[in-house]
């Protein structure tokens, strides 16, 4: 009888043990907190994303910080008139609060002009853009779960000359996106 009890109990707990194990992997963080300072980069790493802009990215936040749930940068926009092709995230949401300049955003078949102070939700799966109206412009953008985009900004980083747009397609679909359509005009 004592056995029978004894497996019981083992049969019965371990639906909290594992319980308890998928939370912890799903809660790990890296435990301290931090702080990166305006002008600076965390890790000391900034990227310009060569090819498709000369935005400069700053991340703030990193995917290792969050157990790749979320990646934050600010964007210094450094090219007017300029901005990434349609594309699509297909397993990231994004968002992007304006902090300096004008930006025209396509989500889906929808325009938005946004300046200083507005936010804007582009979830995945829906083609989206934008481009820079301003001479100067800056935003916080994250992604979210954080995906592959801090590599893949490491990778735009290295770009020496304008890739083509194969090569841009070909470095989107390696982190997670795919190019649908040509980067937004100014109207």
């Amino acid at each position: 009888m004592e056995r029978k009890k004894f497996i019981f109990g083992i049969v019965a707990l371990s639906p909290l043990i594992l319980f308890a194990k998928l939370k912890s992997l799903f809660n790990m963080r890296t435990g301290n907190p931090f702080k990166v300072s305006s002008g600076e980069a965390r890790f000391g790493r900034r990227y310009k994303m060569k090819g498709v802009t000369v935005n400069t990215l700053d991340i703030k936040i990193s995917g290792k910080d969050t157990n790749n749930e979320l990646a934050v940068f600010e964007q210094i926009g450094q090219t007017p008139n300029g901005g990434p092709p349609l594309h699509v995230h297909h397993n990231q949401d994004e968002w992007f609060f304006v902090i300096e300049g004008e930006y025209l955003f396509q989500c889906g078949s929808e325009r938005y002009n946004l300046k200083k102070g507005d936010t804007i939700f582009l979830p995945r799966n829906v083609p989206h853009a934008f481009i820079q109206l301003t001479e100067n412009a800056k935003t916080i953008v994250s992604y979210i779960p954080a995906g592959k985009m801090e590599e893949f900004f490491a990778v735009t980083d290295k770009w020496a000359s304008p890739p083509s747009k194969q090569e841009i397609a070909k470095i989107f679909a390696d982190h997670g996106m795919q190019v649908v359509g040509d980067p937004l005009k100014a109207m």
